[in-house]
């Protein structure tokens, strides 16, 4: 995790200050800062299963794909990591849907891009096929400097793969990354500037292969920006609050998902 802040740097000041000195002395300068900061790391990889709600409700197989944040990196608890949150959602269910039994994986893996996702979606396929599968990537894509348009095509794949295969796929696109305090201005504000046009590639990706799109920059971006206690210690990756607003805004789709696959 060390490395995103370098990898920012370093792409914005290729692509957007180029030959201005004073200014990338600056992101320099910010970048050593950024990297320096002890960044939160994985604690459950490939241990995020579980399953919630009764054993006698109608079963719902959930699989989270993509990069730290379908792995909860930032909290301890399952129950806190975005996959979590969404599977007790799920499982209260509504009045008119009812309780569900909700089957949680994840095949995601920290640090991940969207060229990582063919090998995570093969994962994702092996055994009982998923009902609903929950992507969320784009910031390591976006950090880099990847090539939105590169990037959005392999996600653009994963959906369309998936989608033959009989899942309903919701896609949260790249977060507001100007809301990350890891980073000074004008640095966050530059990474905000990425992480958007990643989002408006990826959603035209999702949409062109059958997905569902949830705009997490747009619809929770303020809250991360306004409220320091959505991110972990790090300034970067969200804390227990800030996947609980990611839940929410990803829920109503994922639901509608749910239910489609019935």
């Amino acid at each position: 995790m060390a490395g995103l802040p370098e990898r920012l740097s370093r792409a914005a000041a290729t692509s957007l200050l180029a030959g201005a000195v004073g200014g990338a002395a600056l992101l320099a300068g910010e970048m050593l800062a950024a990297k320096a900061r002890r960044y939160a790391k994985p604690t459950m990889g490939l241990a995020l299963r579980t399953s919630m709600g009764p054993l006698n409700a109608p079963p719902l197989r959930l699989v989270l794909l993509g990069d730290s944040a379908a792995v909860g990196v930032g909290v301890e608890w399952l129950a806190d990591t975005v996959g979590g949150q969404l599977a007790r959602l799920l499982a209260d269910g509504t009045t008119q849907s009812g309780k569900r039994h909700v089957l949680l994986s994840s095949v995601g893996v920290a640090g991940s891009r969207s060229s990582d996702l063919a090998t995570q979606v093969a994962r994702a396929l092996l055994g009982e096929r998923p009902d609903v599968a929950v992507v969320l990537i784009g910031a390591y894509d976006a950090a880099s400097g990847r090539s939105p348009e590169d990037a959005s095509g392999h996600l653009g794949q994963a959906v369309r793969r998936l989608r033959s295969a009989g899942v309903q796929v919701v896609v949260g696109t790249c977060p507001d990354l100007g809301a990350a305090r890891s980073m000074a201005p004008p640095l966050r504000q530059i990474a905000g500037l990425f992480g958007r046009r990643m989002a408006r590639a990826q959603a035209k990706a999702v949409t062109d292969a059958g997905g569902v799109v949830v705009d997490l920059a747009s619809e929770t971006g303020a809250v991360f920006r306004a409220d320091a206690g959505t991110l972990c210690y790090d300034g970067f990756h969200p804390s227990a609050d800030g996947y609980r607003v990611w839940a929410h805004a990803l829920y109503p789709a994922v639901h509608r998902a749910a239910r489609a696959g019935v």
